[in-house]
């Protein structure tokens, strides 16, 4: 399925609006993107965090580039067969990302249902 860039952008922002608080209120310099991953690229994502989890900062202040999370918005629209599992892939994607940014492995996001 696909959207128009305008509709996925609000999507993304309605949805990380509608995170708790205690989620999303102690993010700090985090940039969210949406891209589309390279066809070639493996292995095929829906997200990706770059930067350091705060579990592994030992100085971190003025000056520091933002952490990034990227959604692959191509891969999420080609998993998905409605608005509405689009919606729930793009929420899942970004808290699992975010729980990146505090430093949760892949498998504790499982074992939460982030994953």
């Amino acid at each position: 399925m696909r959207i128009a860039d305008d509709e996925f952008e609000r999507m993304v922002g309605e949805i990380f609006d509608e995170l708790p608080d205690d989620m999303v209120g102690p993010l700090e310099n985090v940039a969210i993107l949406i891209e589309d991953q390279p066809p070639s690229a493996r292995p095929r994502l829906f997200g990706l965090y770059s930067g350091r989890p705060l579990t592994r900062r030992s100085v971190y202040g003025f000056g520091e580039l933002p952490d990034r999370i990227t959604l692959f918005r191509n891969n999420l629209e080609a998993s998905s067969s409605s608005v509405e599992e689009l919606r729930a892939r793009v929420r899942v994607t970004l808290v699992h990302e975010i729980g990146h940014y505090f430093g949760l492995s892949d498998d504790r996001l499982r074992e939460l249902g982030w994953a």
